[in-house]
């Protein structure tokens, strides 16, 4: 039996000795941890008696609440719940459940909307693998993906920004006083700056020294991305001064997303998202710096991916052989 105490942060700590040799290992609730030591004395891997749903939650709850993009899974798995498959107990999941869901989901959404779910459950079932035991293998791994749509590549003309800044209510000339104003300082600096919509929410004033702005990164070894400024990007940024002690921008990724998709409504603007931002400071930049300073400043390590945004057309190009 295993010798099993409770930490002082409520979790369970189950200590238990097999052929020998002691083992150790701590857990959220007691259920798991009498499932582990039945696991390790049978030498097998057996799935506890959880639907694909609690998996999920637990995913949601342990893995997802660490990474940048929580907001999104937590949204994505609470949506995934209402799916018939989330009440499949996770001994009974198999390729023909998953493909089941994929052309079920392909009939509801785009192609690039089931990729991205499918990402999300597919790590799921891998953790369940590889830190949890739950399972022996990953029932998704070997069944065919959908094909994805061909990337974005829209650019943003000079005249929709200048609508989409006056239905902000942002020019340099002002001080940004509302939240309004400060989406369209956000949209301004992300043309600058290559920043996604989260980057730019989460900039703090002590990321900023100099022309240099320090983006956390986990893709990077060091964790730390770092952005060079345009005088203009610090000239927004300085508009932006005395509004709150810590954040440069002061607003909430909701808030942007909101309030840019309600001025896009204004301006009558179709097929513009906050992202194409992305493409559009890429895309500037790339006249200006080479491949590798361009990869360093927007944090790709494989070049190709610059593929994806870069998007200066042939005549363009042909323009600078002469």
């Amino acid at each position: 039996m295993a010798n099993v105490t409770k930490t002082a942060s409520g979790k369970w700590r189950f200590q238990v000795t097999v052929n020998y040799k002691p083992k150790s290992k701590v857990f959220m609730t007691k259920a798991e941890g009498y499932f582990w030591e039945e696991s390790l004395r049978d030498g097998k891997t057996k799935a506890p008696t959880i639907t694909f749903g609690e998996l999920l939650i637990k995913y949601r709850d342990e893995v997802s609440s660490k990474k940048k993009g929580e907001r999104w899974e937590r949204i994505r798995i609470d949506k995934f719940m209402k799916d018939k498959i989330a009440l499949v107990n996770i001994a009974d999941l198999s390729k023909p459940l998953f493909a089941n869901w994929r052309d079920r989901r392909l009939k509801e959404v785009s192609a690039l909307s089931v990729l991205r779910e499918w990402a999300l459950l597919s790590h799921a079932l891998h953790i369940a693998v590889t830190e949890w035991e739950y399972l022996k293998e990953n029932p998704m791994k070997g069944l065919k993906k959908p094909v994805g749509e061909p990337p974005r590549d829209r650019l943003i003309t000079q005249d929709e920004i200048d609508r989409l800044c006056y239905s902000l209510n942002y020019s340099n000339q002002l001080i940004l006083t509302t939240v309004t104003s400060r989406v369209g300082a956000s949209f301004m600096l992300a043309i600058e700056t290559a920043l996604r919509a989260q980057e730019l929410c989460n900039l703090t004033w002590s990321d900023i020294s100099g022309r240099v702005a320090k983006i956390n990164d986990s893709k990077t070894a060091a964790g730390v991305r770092e952005v060079p400024l345009s005088t203009r990007a610090l000239a927004i940024i300085e508009q932006c001064r005395g509004l709150d002690e810590k954040y440069i921008l002061n607003i909430s990724t909701s808030q942007l997303d909101s309030l840019f998709r309600k001025a896009k409504k204004l301006c009558a603007i179709e097929n513009l998202h906050f992202h194409d931002t992305r493409h559009e400071a890429i895309t500037r930049l790339s006249s200006k710096l080479d491949v590798l300073e361009l990869a360093r400043t927007v944090g790709h390590k494989d070049l190709s991916m610059l593929l994806v945004y870069y998007n200066k057309s042939a005549s363009d190009i042909a323009s600078k052989l002469d």
